[in-house]
């Protein structure tokens, strides 16, 4: 006990529009477990797996670390920028150094854009109801 037990992951939050990401980057061989199954299956759409890993092809960190996620609300997109921002998060808790690379590439920054409330006397958010002049 006379030795500081080192830390054994890495833990980021993650948020986009109404989805919240918890990850946990562990060291290991570049594996990507989303809600209890592999992210190939939960993502199946190309593009949503590109956005999931480029924190991590940036920061050349493919196959270093494996990400255990539970992800929650929001849709498809939304879950896919959260992890996003998650992975971007713990790998900076990984390693500081990594800051300035992340940020260049806008992957610190959570994007606050979300679905704008509806008001009172209007059909959506903005939308009018038609008007006639008769």
């Amino acid at each position: 006990m006379a030795q500081a037990e080192k830390q054994s992951y890495y833990y980021g939050t993650g948020r986009r529009k109404t989805a919240v990401a918890r990850v946990k980057l562990i060291p290991g061989a570049g594996e990507i477990i989303v809600n209890g199954t592999p992210y190939e299956e939960f993502f199946p759409y190309p593009e949503h797996r590109r956005i999931i890993l480029k924190p991590l092809l940036v920061t050349e960190n493919m196959g270093k670390y494996n990400a255990v996620i539970k992800v929650e609300g929001g849709g498809i997109s939304g879950q896919g920028g959260a992890i996003s921002h998650g992975i971007a998060r713990a790998l900076l808790a990984a390693d500081e150094s990594l800051r300035t690379v992340l940020r260049q590439h806008g992957l610190l920054t959570r994007d606050s854009r979300a679905k704008e409330r509806k008001k009172a006397g209007l059909r959506r958010a903005r939308k009018a109801p038609q008007y006639t002049k008769r």
